[in-house]
């Protein structure tokens, strides 16, 4: 599988550009799309999963183009939207049989077996029964990941999949995913969680203010924080002036007062270690300084 985005931009009504000439090739595993609110990811996953034109710019899939065959697309299609919608008066295993009509799945009797396959990997069997509107948050969340699946999408777009959910879920949903990559699939997820890209993708994207600005591999973005990440030994009367100084990530309190992670180019005044530096240091040093540095600030 394979999806090429070409010089792809998205210029709303009101003049605000939400994505601007974005260029990436995206092939078979898994891509973490990441950046803050408001960068274009959920824009670029909307055209991407059919629901919204782009101004200017070409996608094609398998070298479908998508505008021209967006029903041949469709078809290969599993969306989680970030505002999930559903039917509050289908019990669970009536919307997700729904979902399974909807991805083609006409024997009645595979549909039935698809759907409580996928109940079960979402950990949703035990609650079949259950009207859709009496699901606690999470489950709703569960229940849109499920009719994101079935049916064997092969291009599977989630946005923000694991808003709402409790550890034990969210690690349960990047182990599905996780299993999932290794077929001959593409499945794209956007994030505000650096912890579930570091645990589930391969290939990442960075998104800020509509302009794609890193894709590569995790491993190459916490590369260029390696010598930049430190840890502060501080008092409490020097809290407030390292947080005012230096973009914090971690504070952990100690016998003698505290334990700080910083990201910086240099650090001047504290006693304090260098350390490895993990996903989270490294998008929040390429942010604060590489992002900065090449924007002339």
């Amino acid at each position: 599988m394979n999806i090429s985005i070409e010089d792809l931009s998205k210029v709303y009504k009101n003049g605000n550009k939400a994505i601007s000439e974005i260029n990436l090739n995206i092939e078979s595993g898994m891509l973490g799309l990441l950046g803050p609110n408001g960068a274009g990811k959920t824009t670029l996953m909307r055209i991407l999963a059919t629901l919204m034109k782009p101004s200017t710019g070409s996608v094609k899939v398998n070298g479908l183009d998508l505008q021209k065959d967006r029903g041949k697309i469709r078809a290969m299609l599993g969306f989680l939207p970030q505002d999930f919608g559903y039917f509050s008066k289908l019990r669970t295993w009536e919307f997700l049989d729904y979902s399974a009509r909807l991805a083609g799945l006409r024997n009645s009797k595979k549909r039935s077996d698809e759907v409580d396959k996928m109940l079960r990997s979402v950990g949703l069997f035990k609650f079949r029964d259950r009207y859709a509107k009496k699901l606690s948050g999470g489950m709703k969340r569960r229940l849109g990941i499920a009719q994101a699946l079935i049916g064997d999408p092969k291009i599977i777009i989630v946005d923000e999949p694991t808003t709402g959910l409790d550890p034990e879920e969210r690690i349960r949903f990047r182990n599905l995913l996780s299993d999932l990559s290794h077929e001959e699939i593409i499945i794209i997820l956007s994030t505000h969680i650096v912890g579930d890209i570091s645990s589930t993708c391969s290939q990442m994207a960075l998104l800020n203010e509509g302009e794609l600005e890193f894709t590569g591999s995790p491993d190459k973005l916490v590369e260029q924080a390696k010598g930049h990440v430190y840890r502060i030994k501080a008092f409490d009367s020097d809290l407030e002036k390292i947080k005012e100084k230096y973009p914090v990530i971690a504070t952990i309190p100690s016998e003698d007062g505290w334990e700080v992670e910083v990201v910086a180019d240099t650090l001047d005044g504290y006693q304090a270690e260098s350390i490895d530096p993990n996903l989270e240091h490294a998008y929040m040093y390429f942010m604060e300084y590489i992002l900065n540095n090449n924007n002339g600030n």
